[in-house]
């Protein structure tokens, strides 16, 4: 126990000291980087976009080699999620590269903290359109259902610790989505999506067989609900509808003004049907508070 202690606080001092080393060089090099990426998202031309694209990773992967770079949050860097896992054990980044009105392509890495301060980096690769049944594959980094992460939960169940992942999809011009997806790590430390059942669908009675992730499709711009409230301890999200009765056009549909909601249960979240009967139970009235996906959650690891 006294090693561990001792082996954690010498870690800490050296991620401190190292804090006040990398200052300087890594502000010069999140100034070289902003541009960058900013491009990815603002150029005019989509080989402008994936050029600033491959530079910007170049870049990010060589600024992460730094010693104990992971406490260094990169906060001008306005078009790109930066999220900490809220027990600083890795934290994730995720953007978008748009090539035309039918491509929109995720990338990203999850950075682990490492003791020694060393990178141990997981890129992710979007193989969105490539997963057969996507809702219920188990994938890796290597093999990823791109989004673009704006919160991460923590929640332990039997000792082990699963990671609530909610993001956004630009999927096509005509719709967007809106995912949830759990991550863990396995033995070996590798990250895994995906990696049980862990969405129990049943509504209003009706068995439905659960799933590993779970996303709301709706019309491009119908600004549709999905966050967590800390006081419910629930994931809202909006119930949807299709404008004209035609329930396979995931793109026509809309919000209609009630919601429903997911609670983490014996290590599952498990559908709430009726979320405004829920919250009265509670004497709580619903309160919206919209998803802003253009202001990442840049929190700072815990010392």
């Amino acid at each position: 126990m006294l090693s561990f202690f001792c082996g954690a606080l010498i870690s800490n001092i050296a991620a401190q000291s190292a804090k006040k080393i990398f200052s300087a060089s890594m502000s010069s090099r999140e100034d070289s980087m902003k541009q960058y990426a900013f491009n990815i998202v603002n150029a005019a031309s989509p080989v402008d976009r994936f050029n600033a694209d491959s530079i910007f990773t170049k870049m990010l992967v060589r600024a992460l080699k730094e010693p104990y770079s992971f406490y260094y949050p990169f906060d001008s860097l306005q078009t790109i999620s930066r999220l900490y896992a809220p027990d600083s054990s890795f934290r994730i980044f995720t953007w978008q590269v748009v090539k035309d009105e039918s491509v929109f392509r995720r990338h990203g890495a999850i950075q682990v903290n490492t003791p020694n301060g060393e990178l141990a980096l997981f890129p992710l690769l979007d193989k969105t359109t490539a997963i057969e049944d996507i809702n219920n594959a188990v994938l890796s980094n290597d093999n990823w259902v791109g989004a673009i992460y704006y919160k991460i939960l923590l929640n332990i169940y039997n000792g082990k610790k699963y990671y609530t992942l909610l993001g956004y999809d630009e999927n096509s011009f005509k719709s967007t989505k809106k995912r949830i997806e759990v991550l863990t790590f396995n033995q070996n430390g590798k990250p895994v999506f995906g990696a049980a059942p862990f969405f129990d669908l049943t509504k209003d009675g009706v068995p439905v067989a659960p799933q590993a992730r779970f996303a709301i499709e709706y019309k491009k711009d119908a600004n549709a609900l999905m966050r967590y409230d800390d006081e419910l301890n629930l994931i809202l999200f909006d119930h949807l509808i299709p404008e004209n009765n035609e329930p396979e056009k995931k793109y026509t549909y809309v919000p209609d003004g009630d919601y429903e909601a997911f609670k983490w249960q014996n290590g599952r979240w498990v559908h709430v049907d009726k979320v405004f009967d829920f919250k009265l139970q509670d004497g709580q009235a619903p309160v919206e508070k919209p998803v802003k996906e253009s202001k990442f959650d840049t929190r700072k690891p815990s010392q």
